[in-house]
């Protein structure tokens, strides 16, 4: 598991920029407790969702594949993400949930979507 944690840092970092950048939109207080206070959800989702994809597919686990490292983990950060927010008092408004989900799959699945891209223009070259 630890040739794989460059790319869960690349995920949790994604969700703390997602998270906040809401914050900043928002212009809530507190910088770092309150994206503590943000974040923790749905860093636990994502740590979830890559456990149990690594638990399901530990012998064929590949940490860039959209499919399903990536849907998983996306799916996971969401889902979970919001019953805990809910669970601590915290907002889940339906607008919020879209963005969220909207957002965090572009960023979740977006560079995932571009490793291939960039292996074959490495390939070229």
């Amino acid at each position: 598991m630890k040739k794989y944690a460059p790319f869960l840092l690349i995920d949790a970092v994604l969700v703390i920029i997602f998270c906040a950048i809401g914050r900043r939109t928002h212009e809530e207080a507190n910088a770092l407790a309150g994206l503590a206070k943000t974040s923790w959800p749905f860093l636990t989702g994502l740590v979830i969702g890559w456990s149990a994809t690594f638990a399901l597919y530990r012998d064929k686990f590949n940490a860039v594949l959209l499919l399903p490292t990536g849907i998983v983990a996306w799916l996971s950060t969401v889902v979970i993400g919001m019953v805990l927010r809910v669970l601590s008092g915290q907002g889940t408004q339906f607008s919020f949930i879209v963005v969220a989900t909207l957002v965090l799959g572009a960023f979740l699945l977006g560079w995932r979507a571009l490793v291939p891209v960039i292996a074959k223009i490495r390939a070229r070259s």
